[in-house]
C-alpha cells in the first residue's frame, strides 16, 4: 500500500449515502484516521466508515440549523465558506467533488488529488434544468441566473488548486477537458456487487431507484407509463417529490427512502430499472444489472459506458438504449424490451456488472496513488 504520512479528506457535504459518498467511503477504509472537511455534516446519515473514529470538520454553514438543512440555498456564498476550510499540513489532500469540494485549500507542502463526479452541475451542464425548472423556487432560479458567471469564474479559478484530476466517467473526463482545459484519468466509482443477488419471483414492474431532483427526469418516466398499464414503482425522495406525487397516475406509486438491503430485494425482483437521465456514471443501472436485471436508460452519458445495448449486441446486451429524452421514445424501449426480453440473460448482466466492483476501484486508486508519488 501507498505509504503516505499524513493524508486529509474533503467532500461536498454529508447528507445521505449516495454515489459520491460511497467513493468516499473506500477513501475512509484506505486512509481510516485522515481528517475529513465538508460543508455541512448531517450525523447518522452515511456509513460508520465515513462518521464513526474520525475528526469531521465542517464550515460556517453548519453552526446554524438553518443553513445545515438549507445549505443548496447557501450557494451564492459556497466560494467564501469553503476558503474557510483550512486543512493542516499533509501529504495528500484526496477530495471527492461535484460542487466544491475541490476548492478545499491545498495542505502546506501537500498534493491535491480530486475524484470530479462533474464540474458543478448548477452552473454548467445542469444549468438550463435548475433555471427553468417551475418546482425550484422563483428566487432561487432568479439568483442563480445571475450567479452563473460569477461563479463559473470561481470555479475556473480553483482549478489551480488541484494537482491531478480523477475522472468518474469518459463523460466527466471530456467534460472537464471541455470547461476545466485540464486533462483527467478516468477511474470508474466502486458498486458493491455482492449486495445484489438474482431472484427467481421475477414481479410485474418497472423501477427507479432515484433522487427526485431535476435533472433525474422523473416526470419522463411517469409519463412513459401513464396510461399503458405498466406498473412503475419509484424508490427515493428529494425536493420534487410532492410534485411528482400530485401529477402521477394510478400506475405509479412511490415508495420513498429504503434501506439498502430493501432496496437489493426490490432491485432483483424488478422487470428493468428505468434510467431516462443523463448521468455522469451512474451506480444504480450497474446495481440493477448485478442483481441481474436489464436496464432501459438514455443513451447519452455514463450510461453508455456500462450498459450494453441489446439492439447491437444481441444476447449479449444487458439493456436498452433510447435515443430521445421524451416519454415517446422511453416508452418506444420499453415496448421493444417486453417483445425480446426473454433473450435477456441475467448472468450476462451480473458478469458486466463485476467490471465496476469495490476492490476493483480501490486497487486502482492505490495504483494512481503509487503512480503520482
Amino acid at each position: 500500500m501507498v505509504c503516505w504520512d499524513r493524508v486529509v479528506l474533503a467532500h461536498d457535504w454529508l447528507t445521505g449515502m449516495r454515489g459520491g459518498e460511497k467513493v468516499l467511503d473506500v477513501f475512509c477504509e484506505l486512509f481510516p484516521h485522515a481528517p475529513l472537511y465538508t460543508l455541512v455534516y448531517e450525523p447518522n446519515s452515511t456509513s460508520p466508515q465515513i462518521e464513526q473514529g474520525r475528526e469531521i470538520v465542517c464550515s460556517l454553514l453548519d453552526r446554524n440549523q438553518w443553513t445545515r438543512r438549507k445549505y443548496r440555498s447557501c450557494l451564492p456564498i459556497f466560494p467564501w465558506v469553503v476558503r474557510g476550510l483550512r486543512p493542516p499540513a499533509a501529504d495528500l489532500l484526496l477530495s471527492t467533488s461535484s460542487c466544491v469540494g475541490k476548492a478545499v485549500r491545498r495542505p502546506a507542502g501537500g498534493l491535491h488529488v480530486c475524484y470530479c463526479h462533474t464540474p458543478m452541475r448548477y452552473i454548467w451542464t445542469g444549468f438550463e434544468q435548475y433555471a427553468l425548472d417551475p418546482t425550484v423556487p422563483r428566487i432561487q432560479r432568479m439568483g442563480l441566473r445571475l450567479l452563473r458567471n460569477p461563479l463559473r469564474r470561481w470555479d475556473l479559478r480553483t482549478n489551480k488548486n488541484v494537482d491531478h484530476f480523477i475522472a468518474n466517467s469518459r463523460t466527466v473526463a471530456e467534460r472537464i477537458e471541455r470547461i476545466y482545459g485540464r486533462e483527467a484519468t478516468v477511474i470508474y466509482p466502486p458498486v458493491e456487487c455482492d449486495r445484489f443477488s438474482g431472484s427467481v419471483d421475477q414481479d410485474d414492474f418497472y423501477l427507479m431507484v432515484t433522487a427526485m431532483v431535476p435533472y433525474k427526469r422523473v416526470d419522463l418516466a411517469i409519463e412513459a407509463v401513464r396510461g399503458t398499464g405498466r406498473r412503475l414503482l419509484i424508490v427515493g425522495d428529494g425536493p420534487q417529490a410532492a410534485a411528482l406525487r400530485d401529477s402521477a397516475g394510478p400506475e405509479v406509486e412511490f415508495l420513498g427512502f429504503q434501506p439498502t438491503a430493501k432496496v437489493a430485494e426490490i432491485m432483483s425482483q424488478c422487470r428493468a430499472l428505468l434510467f431516462p437521465t443523463e448521468e455522469d456514471f451512474g451506480i444504480v443501472p450497474v446495481e440493477a444489472q448485478a442483481a441481474g436485471r436489464p436496464v432501459i436508460a438514455f443513451n447519452v452519458g455514463g450510461a453508455t459506458e456500462t450498459v450494453l445495448d441489446a439492439r447491437s449486441d444481441s444476447g449479449n446486451g444487458t439493456g436498452v438504449f433510447f435515443a430521445e429524452q421524451t416519454p415517446g421514445s422511453l416508452r418506444e424501449a420499453m415496448d421493444w424490451y417486453e417483445a425480446h426480453a426473454d433473450e435477456f440473460d441475467p448472468a450476462v448482466a451480473r458478469a458486466n456488472a463485476r467490471r465496476f466492483d469495490r476492490p476493483r476501484f480501490a486497487k486502482e486508486i492505490l495504483e494512481f496513488l503509487e503512480h503520482i508519488r
